[in-house]
């Protein structure tokens, strides 16, 4: 892993992990137990599923922008199907309180995706491969 992909990474993870803890209060307050449980499994799912995406493309960026792309597509598919699997799953389990899971992965979600975008904006500098072989056109 890149330090800069380790640093995305981290600038994303903290802040989640902070909300995160803020959505388990609010689902204590909200609901009780079971909206603490929900927010706490709905954590652990958001930081388990972008840190697992985080990981395949910084792993797939070490071989080529094209793998890059198609690991970051594949991700997302496998995410999207897991997340269906569990929605069905859940769909009547009543040891948590689901509202407030459903909102906790939406509030997660939106947080990880605004630090990431935050922490990508302070690089200062466009994520791209210059080309090694380029001609100087220059004057």
């Amino acid at each position: 892993m890149q330090p800069s992909d380790a640093r995305i990474l981290r600038g994303a993870a903290i802040p989640t992990a902070v909300v995160g803890v803020g959505a388990i209060l609010i689902g204590l307050l909200a609901a009780g137990a079971k909206g603490a449980l929900a927010a706490a499994f709905a954590a652990v799912v958001v930081t388990a599923f972008f840190s697992a995406s985080a990981l395949v493309v910084a792993w797939a960026s070490k071989i080529s922008s094209q793998t890059m792309m198609l690991a970051a597509l594949a991700s997302y598919v496998v995410k999207i199907l897991v997340v269906m699997v569990l929605v069905t799953t859940m769909d009547r389990v009543s040891i948590w309180n689901t509202t407030v899971f459903g909102w906790t992965v939406v509030g997660l979600a939106l947080t990880w995706i605004a630090a990431e975008f935050r922490v990508a904006m302070q690089r200062g500098r466009p994520y791209i491969d210059e080309p090694e072989n380029v001609l100087d056109r220059s004057p």
